[in-house]
């Protein structure tokens, strides 16, 4: 852990420092001979990000500028262009904002994404229908009433089940806004019901929040919302919803001790907030787990490395492991960070098919 800090830390002082260096050599600044006057115009600007967009978007900003600004130079120097430094600040900076610019329009704006899953084992019926919400970490990209506003537009879609894979509150939450959310849960109309497991945020790091977590379980439940804490859950005979507490709860069951006495001949699906555990869970053999917690890698390329790293097994989309689907949200909002980029804000709709072929 010292090592990551130390190394982040040296990233943020060589960023800073490269940057002051190509802005201390732009024309206008160059020609003011008092240096002390000078840094403090080179400051400024970061100043002003900072102050505008607080200290984690701030420090996005500037380090998508630090590395732009080395792409465009690198460029510059490989066709011989000279004394480019004004034009690789405003092409670096330029690139930077379109990008971002993007970025936010993709957290912003939540996309539908569709999977469908084949299977052979009797359902019930032909298909089962899931809508799979995640990571909305309420209060940042909207408060109560644009919760509620979302999930009006989603309740239009008809569903079975109706799934929250955690995350659906921050530190930053506020009781009005927690409180009206989960107001707006009551509203699904899904047929089996709307379930919740638990995110590595809805505890609370900081202990920051006006009302206790206990507070926001009773909430849930009075809006109907049934709580899965290493528990199991059987739904039309033919179907286990089974709900694994986050992966940061010390004590937390194993897959092997939630699925040793189900029969194995009905559909389990797991709601496991954090796409972590893969290995187990295709070993027992369950059909379909679904995620959250990564938002499909927030940034580029931050996803390749927390599967690199080990910090997760997948960071988005699709995968299946001997017989067992999974699949990660990427959430319908995100924590701090304002930008999404090589990603998007979603809920997913998971139809899970009976093979008929499989019966031929």
């Amino acid at each position: 852990m010292s090592v990551t800090i130390f190394s982040i830390l040296f990233i943020i002082v060589l960023m800073f420092y490269y940057l002051y260096k190509i802005f201390s050599k732009l024309k206008p600044l160059s020609k003011i001979k008092n240096k002390l006057l000078r840094i403090i115009v080179i400051i400024l600007p970061f100043i002003v990000l900072f102050v505008l967009f607080g200290i984690v978007n701030a420090i996005v900003i500037i380090f998508h500028l630090f590395i732009f600004t080395i792409i465009v130079n690198v460029l510059f120097l490989i066709f011989k262009k000279k004394d480019n430094n004004d034009l690789v600040v405003l092409i670096g900076a330029i690139i930077t904002c379109i990008y971002l610019g993007i970025g936010v329009y993709l957290n912003y704006h939540v996309f539908e994404t569709k999977y469908v899953i084949n299977t052979n084992k009797d359902i019930g019926v032909e298909k089962i229908r899931i809508i799979q919400i995640s990571d909305a970490h309420v209060g940042t990209t909207f408060d109560g009433n644009g919760f509620s506003k979302h999930i009006d537009k989603i309740n239009k879609i008809d569903s079975d089940i109706f799934v929250i894979t955690g995350d659906f509150i921050d530190d930053n939450t506020s009781y009005e806004d927690m409180k009206k959310s989960c107001e707006a849960l009551s509203k699904i109309k899904s047929k089996y019901g709307v379930y919740y497991v638990n995110g590595n945020h809805d505890r609370g790091y900081f202990n920051s929040r006006n009302y206790s977590y206990n507070e926001f379980i009773h909430e849930l439940e009075i809006n109907n919302v049934t709580v899965l804490m290493d528990e199991v859950k059987e739904i039309n005979d033919y179907i286990y919803l089974i709900g694994r507490e986050d992966k940061q709860v010390s004590g937390r069951k194993s897959i092997d001790d939630l699925t040793k006495d189900l029969d194995k001949s009905k559909y389990m699906i797991v709601l496991n907030h954090q796409p972590n555990d893969y290995k187990n869970e295709s070993e027992v053999n369950v059909d379909l787990v679904l995620s959250g917690h990564s938002h499909g890698g927030q940034m580029f390329p931050l996803g390749y490395v927390g599967v690199l790293i080990g910090a997760n097994d997948s960071f988005y989309g699709y995968k299946k492991i001997n017989n067992t689907n999974f699949i990660v949200n990427s959430g319908i909002s995100d924590w701090e960070i304002d930008f999404k980029t090589g990603t998007h804000s979603e809920y997913v709709i998971i139809d899970i098919v009976k093979d008929q072929k499989e019966d031929l």
